[in-house]
């Protein structure tokens, strides 16, 4: 199947079979509405393509080349969405969050060398799960008549914004996963749904842009991958237009929970690569 897909969509010639190469084409459309799908959903909420991309890519593809598609469709996926969105920015907090994730990446480089990287997905899994869960639990409590409307955890302040950074720059490294820490903490500090949306978007964007840019001059990309990119970018950029009209009319408290929903399918999906990981070893 992998042999298929790659000499369709890469325009490799492998010498695969007829039966190979109509799986290829089959693996492709199917990679495609993968791409157009996780687009929409991240154009809404600001968070979620590699939720739902991962799973799939890595279906097709092998791990190394299916993280560094995830990360260049990413990169210029959330360049296109945050055009719209860049008056709801908050230069402050980005830049806050920034500066902390610097702080937390090499750190979780050195996490990364030393852990059990089976047992740290597992946690991180265990942990995104566990915090998803009573979130939903809260909110839900708080639109019963006689309980408060807002619920917060929290008031934001300089210091948790450089904390949550040095979180998010720290599970970026240990386990590809920068998105659910901040994620959690805005949702906590109950920040306005089109604001965590924008400044989702731009973290992403400049995360996605150093990792895209570090992965080019250590790692390498090859060719065949930027090729692969410039053909599926076109259904994520149909994607990313499709949900921003969506995102801009989606309520606070329905943002808030399909926010919460995917912060529970991350912590599920990480859990579960966690436990077929530990199956096969």
């Amino acid at each position: 199947m992998n042999t298929g897909f790659g000499s369709w969509l890469l325009g490799i010639s492998l010498g695969a079979s007829a039966l190979g190469g109509m799986l290829g084409v089959a693996s492709s459309i199917v990679l495609a509405a993968t791409t157009f799908g996780s687009a929409l959903l991240y154009s809404i909420s600001g968070f979620g393509f590699a939720v739902l991309a991962a799973p799939l890519f890595l279906l097709f593809l092998d791990p190394a080349r299916a993280i560094q598609l995830i990360i260049i469709i990413s990169t210029v996926l959330s360049m296109v969405v945050l055009r719209g969105l860049l008056p709801a920015v908050a230069p402050r907090l980005l830049l806050r969050l920034a500066l902390g994730s610097v702080v937390g990446l090499p750190l979780g480089l050195i996490a990364f060398r030393y852990a059990d990287p089976i047992l740290v997905r597992a946690a991180a899994g265990a942990m995104i799960f566990g915090f998803a869960i009573p979130m939903a639990v809260l909110r839900r409590r708080s639109g019963q008549p006689g309980q408060s409307k807002h619920w917060t955890a929290f008031a934001m302040s300089p210091g948790l914004d450089l904390a949550a950074g040095a979180v998010s720059g720290f599970a970026g490294a240990l386990v590809g996963q920068p998105g659910p820490p901040v994620l959690i903490y805005l949702l906590l500090a109950g920040a306005a749904a089109r604001t965590v949306r924008a400044t989702l978007l731009a973290f992403f964007a400049l995360s996605y842009g150093v990792t895209l840019a570090s992965h080019t001059a250590t790692i390498g990309i090859p060719a065949p991958t930027w090729l692969a990119a410039g053909i599926l970018i076109p259904f994520a950029f149909l994607g990313g237009l499709a949900g921003r009209p969506i995102g801009d009319r989606l309520g606070a408290e329905a943002f808030a929970m399909l926010a919460i929903a995917l912060l529970a399918v991350a912590g599920a999906y990480t859990l579960g690569a966690a436990a077929v990981a530990f199956a096969t070893a």
